[in-house]
């Protein structure tokens, strides 16, 4: 039997959200390995933080270079003459463990380090991982990575990243552990015209790990909603604390990689952590209000519609429609995913006979025939707003009729800013 990874949990300090605010709302940033070379990792990240607008002092660290793309270069982070919130490392694998402790001795809060080898592959990789978090411990500073695409808060043009397209502002918090699957993520947003309140590529999660991240978020004003894509969980219980606390008054959407054994293997080589049986995330996900989705679109789309809503007080759920065959396969759906048909009260009925024809179905779903006019369908839903049974409503609509489908959204877009179902 495979061993279930899922609730096993790494020796370390319960540090929970203490210094993120460095990591994300940083005044002053170091890029460790900033370069004028063209097409290096450390000449993007520079660009990029530049580039964008970013109000905070940046400070390029480059020990071969008297400036860097205009800027005053330092040798070392203990060379710079002010403290430094945030260090963003992009130099050679062997070189990372004595920056952080440079940092650490700089009283830097935050670390992202871009560069990989430190965790993924065997060999020196162990050992470099092993001083890393001696530093951390040692110090106190949180670290984001290895092996991580960087950190974007678009609100305040903070672009320590290393990808090449930028992020529109939104609410959606995007937390991944693929860095090429948030390089494709951005890409995709970019032309759907999705927003973020922030990215996260967490990388190989030596130190901040997707319980403080969502901890993190569950309280930011700037989300609405989060959204993940995991390959592993190291701390289940940490994970499933910060979930269940952050989903009751955000949404939480997430694709979860690695559902079966050859995969697991994959992800195992990508990060350096194995997965456990698909089954027990399932239901952890399940117990915590997580919304488990298996395509990338689907996360985003998913999350902007949750976000939209408030939290349903319980699974009850009406489906208004005018067409019968739509409205079975809602209810396949909704029963399928642990929803309810709400049931009725003899009020709901009673009202709903007076207002519809005979020849409508009463029972939930509330069939109001091709023929509803958006004022129908106005009676049904404020009917139905009223019942306490029902935490809310889904209306199907089919192009049968002469309703206009414009005319009827308006209607629904006009009922739901009076109401908090």
């Amino acid at each position: 039997m495979q061993k279930n990874y899922f609730s096993e949990t790494r020796e370390q300090p319960n540090l929970g959200i203490e210094n993120l605010n460095r990591i994300f709302t940083p005044k002053r940033i170091a890029v460790v390995g900033a370069s004028d070379r063209e097409g290096s990792i450390g000449a993007k990240i520079f660009s990029n933080l530049i580039g964008a607008g970013y109000k905070g002092e940046v400070f390029p660290v480059n020990p071969y270079r008297q400036k860097v793309q205009g800027i005053t270069a330092y040798p070392s982070i203990s060379k710079i003459p002010c403290k430094i919130d945030l260090a963003v490392i992009a130099t050679p694998a062997h070189t990372v463990p004595q920056v952080t402790k440079e940092c650490g001795k700089a009283e830097v809060g935050g670390v992202i380090i871009i560069s990989a080898g430190l965790k993924e592959t065997s060999g020196n990789g162990a050992s470099l991982e092993k001083q890393l978090m001696e530093h951390q411990k040692k110090y106190g500073m949180r670290i984001i990575g290895p092996n991580s695409l960087g950190v974007i808060r678009p609100k305040v043009n903070l672009y320590a990243t290393f990808a090449h397209k930028q992020a529109r502002p939104g609410k959606i918090a995007f937390i991944s552990q693929s860095a090429a699957l948030c390089a494709s993520a951005l890409d995709w947003a970019s032309e759907a015209q999705v927003g973020f309140s922030a990215v996260v590529s967490t990388g190989s999660i030596l130190d901040v790990d997707l319980g403080d991240l969502i901890d993190y978020f569950g309280i930011d004003a700037q989300t609405r909603s989060i959204v993940l894509y995991v390959e592993s969980i190291k701390n289940g219980r940490k994970f499933m604390s910060a979930a269940r606390c952050s989903a009751r008054t955000k949404p939480i959407v997430l694709v979860k990689a690695g559902r079966f054994k050859e995969s697991i293997e994959a992800a195992l080589s990508h990060s350096g952590s194995l997965g456990g049986e698909d089954s027990v995330y399932g239901a952890a996900f399940k117990r915590a209000g997580i919304v488990r989705v298996e395509a990338i679109r689907d996360l985003f789309n998913c999350a902007e519609a949750l976000a939209m809503q408030p939290n349903p007080a319980n699974p009850n759920l009406a489906i208004i429609t005018n067409a019968g065959g739509p409205a079975i396969m809602a209810t396949d759906y909704l029963i399928a995913r642990d929803g309810k048909l709400a049931k009725l009260s003899n009020e709901t009925v009673q009202a709903l006979k007076s207002v519809l024809p005979s020849y409508c179905s009463i029972a939930n779903p509330i069939d109001i025939y091709e023929e509803a006019t958006p004022n129908r369908f106005r009676n049904v839903m404020e009917i139905c707003l009223k019942d306490p049974n029902n935490s809310g409503f889904l209306v199907i609509y089919t192009h049968q009729g002469a309703t206009k489908p414009v005319d009827l959204a308006n209607t629904i877009v006009d009922l739901s800013k009076h109401t908090r179902k």
